[in-house]
Parts: C-alpha cells; structure tokens; sequence
C-alpha cells in the first residue's frame, strides 16, 4: 500500500505536464447522441490498432457513453474551447447547436475537430477511481491540419512549437540598421553584375534578409524581410569562426542525426571555411519543392510536421552545395554567399548573389566571388565604421 498523497498536490503535479483534449461521443442505446470531455487520451496499440481513454468510475456521461456499439474521439483544434467548455457540463444540452455527422459506425464526428478515431469496445477495466476503456480502432482520419486543444495548470490553452521563424527583436533591427549603411555598395553590386544582391543577418536560427537591391534578369525569389531556416547545409558561412557548440547545434537542426550524414556537413563546412564563401547549385525540382516546404510551414500555424518537411527538403541540397568548379564546365547556380567581417556585438552578417545568368563558366564565378568578397570586405569596414 503507497503512502497518502495530498490530492492537491497530486493535481498540482500531474498539471505541469499538458493534455490534449478530446470529446468521446456515441450514439446511445437509447438513441440520442452522447459525448463527454476527456483529457486522459493515448494511443496504447498499432498491431492490433488500439487507443484508450479514462473516464471517472462516478461519471454518468461515460455510463450513457458505454451503453453504445461504438464511440468516436474527437481531437479538439486550439480555436475549440467554447466547444469543449459545453461538452464538459452537465445535463442534455451537450449537443445543442453543436454540428456533427455520423461516423462510419454511427457515431458523432464533431465539426471543425483536429482529428477523429472511431472505435468499437474492446475493455473496460477499473484502476482506482477510473476506468481504463481500451478502443479497437475502425476507423480515423484527419479533418484539418491546426493546432490541438491543450490543458495545462488548470487552463486551455495552445501549443506554440519551437519555430525556424522568429520575430522582430532588438537583434534584427540593429541589424537592418548597420545594413542600411552599406546600401550604396550593395545596390552599385547588383547593377555592376547584373544580378540580385541580399544582405543577409543570422537571428538565432533564421537567415533574415534585411536589404536587397534586385537589378538581376531573374526575378528575385526572396523578398525582403524572408526567413530562411538555417538547416544543414545552408547557413555555413554564418559558422565560418563559430565554436563547437554552435555547429553542434547546427547539425542537430538536420533532420538524420546518423554519422553519415554529419560528415557530409562537416566536409561542406570545411570547404566554405576553406574557400570563404558557399555555392548553391542550381536544381529547379529541389529548390521548388524547399520553397514550397518553407511557404506552407510560414503560412499556417508551423506545425512540427511541416518543420519536419522544411528539414528534409533543406537537407536535399547537400548535393548541390558547394560543387567543385572545373575548368571548362558550365554551371547553373542558385546563390553565392560570402560573410561579411563584424565586430563583436553584431548580428553575423553575408552578402547573397542570386539571379546569375544560366551556364556560367567556372572562370566567370571565380570572377564573381572575387567581387563579392571584396564588397563583403569593404562592407565590413563601414559597418564597423558607422558604429564607432
């Protein structure tokens, strides 16, 4: 036998660690749609598919609930509290004005859940003052990809996922700043090369673009303001004199943590580190489907699937990244990217080339990069000049 624990402190406890909240409904025996508020969810089997939920032994809702063939969970959206605050009182006036179609065995599927499983009773057992209601499942599907319902501390509220985006801060100002001052130099680049000029500031874990001056042939793809999510291999030349720690935890951002794949990275590191800039290889399919990753995680509510897709398509450039130049070969390029020297206290800063022309010899991008460098050299100096 344990030893008395305040029950109180035990909800206080248990309370630090987030919930999601379902509605469990049926189809009564009697005929009239049932439901009840449930926080305690968990898949529990994938062969056979087997989910389970506990109500409260004293419940009466889960008394109508089990006298049903089947029962449905609802996965509640972050914009369902009003919806979960009714269910979650008492009497007949659950489903009121509530909007809901039958699933495949009858059961209610709410509108507007997350996600929906439906179920067939495979046990019922009592554990303490609870139930433990293990679900055959029959049926699921997703009905819209957003963010679940939590309860936390004794609150609803929303999961807000660690995130490649970031919001304006003191850091990304100052770096618009410093930037502005080395306007001329970046516009004169673009409209001596004929190509897109960026400035570009690393702000945590973002590449900001912070300045463009786009005289280029091809349209610019990034506009000013965009965030790009510094992911292995991108983001090398803000690593260029970085510590240990920090390409450790580059490399984490990758989304295969196997040996393999870090000494890939490391070797493109080197090489930028070597060279002092990066090239990104021209791949119209790779480059697509990245931006396309990147522009569904910016335009919804970044779950951590789309983070997931934004770091395996990132990771798919690796192959593109800083090839080899040969002399005599042709080369179709997406980017060229050099750092600018700054002072301590600065944001790390790079200069972006985008837009070159199709097929330029090895010899005209040596040509190139000697530019780039040199005004990345330059620009450093009047960085550090304007903040004296």
């Amino acid at each position: 036998m344990g030893r008395s624990v305040d029950p109180a402190l035990f909800r206080e406890t248990l309370g630090h660690y987030p919930t999601g909240v379902a509605v469990v409904t049926a189809v009564a025996e009697d005929g009239r749609p049932a439901g009840m508020v449930v926080g305690t969810f968990s898949s529990v089997s994938l062969d056979p598919p087997m989910v389970a939920f506990y109500p409260a032994t004293g419940s009466r809702s889960f008394r109508q609930l089990r006298t049903a063939q089947a029962f449905c969970v609802n996965v509640l959206a972050s914009d369902q509290e009003p919806l979960c605050r009714q269910f979650a009182t008492g009497g007949a006036s659950k489903f009121e004005d509530v909007h809901w179609r039958p699933g495949p065995l009858g059961s209610p599927i709410l509108e507007g859940a997350v996600s929906w499983v439906e179920c067939t009773f495979h046990d019922i057992r009592e554990a303490g003052d609870h139930f433990i209601v293990l679900g055959l499942v029959q049926e699921l599907a997703v009905e819209r990809s957003t963010l679940p319902l939590l309860f936390f501390q004794g609150g609803y509220g929303r999961f807000s996922p660690g995130s490649f985006m970031t919001t304006p801060d003191p850091d990304l100002i100052q770096a618009a700043q410093v930037a502005e001052t080395i306007r001329s130099q970046i516009e004169n680049l673009s409209s001596e090369l004929a190509v897109n000029c960026g400035v570009l500031t690393r702000i945590r874990g973002d590449a900001v673009q912070v300045l463009a001056a786009n005289r280029g042939s091809v349209a610019e793809p990034f506009p000013l303001g965009h965030r790009q999510p510094i992911i292995p291999p991108l983001g090398a030349v803000f690593l260029v004199n970085s510590t240990g720690r920090e390409v450790e935890d580059w490399l984490r951002r990758g989304p295969d943590d196997d040996r393999e794949r870090r000494e890939l990275y490391l070797a493109r590191l080197d090489k930028v580190r070597e060279l002092g800039y990066s090239l990104l290889a021209a791949e119209p399919r790779l480059l697509q489907r990245q931006q396309a990753a990147l522009s569904a995680f910016e335009m919804t509510d970044r779950l951590p699937r789309h983070e997931r897709e934004v770091q395996q398509a990132t990771s798919e450039l690796a192959e593109l990244f800083c090839p080899d130049l040969l002399p005599g070969e042709l080369y179709d390029l997406a980017s060229i990217v050099a750092p600018v020297p700054t002072e301590a206290g600065l944001s790390p800063m790079a200069i972006r080339l985008t837009g070159m022309p199709a097929s330029a010899s090895a010899e005209q991008i040596e040509a190139w990069v000697r530019r780039l460098k040199e005004v990345a050299t330059a620009a450093g100096m009047a960085m550090s000049g304007a903040r004296a």
